[in-house]
């Protein structure tokens, strides 16, 4: 096993509290982040917009089919790349970026990241 140190990332968790569990009434939606101490974080506003139909969408690594309608965005994310490591649309919906562990041996070429699967469903969910 790993020695730890406090410069290591640990976890991140997510938690949401509803009402009447919340000591305002609304929900809050809260996460943690294992990335780096030192890694710049941004908060950043992507707007709702209408896009071209076989348009492509550039992502970290890899480009994608872009979706014809994509809704207003408030996302937290490492600088360095597309993703995000939390965030809500316009429509109220929140999401987190969790670490899954696995066995399976990593794919040849590049691919999209974890922060990358969770930016779509901020542009496209409705609550």
């Amino acid at each position: 096993m790993a020695s730890w140190s406090p410069d290591s990332p640990c976890s991140c968790d997510c938690f949401v509290s509803v009402p009447p569990a919340s000591a305002i009434p609304a929900v809050i939606f809260a996460k943690n982040s294992d990335r780096p101490r030192d890694e710049v974080q941004e908060v950043v506003f992507v707007p709702a917009g209408s896009h071209t139909p076989g348009s492509r969408l550039q992502c970290t690594y890899i480009e994608v089919e872009q979706v014809s309608k994509t809704h207003a965005v408030i996302l937290s994310r490492p600088s360095w790349l597309w993703g995000a490591e939390m965030g809500a649309n316009e429509h109220g919906v929140c999401i987190g970026n969790e670490a899954v562990w696995t066995k399976e041996p990593v794919g040849e070429g590049e691919a999209l990241l974890g922060m990358d699967l969770l930016r779509p469903f901020h542009g496209t969910l409705k609550a």
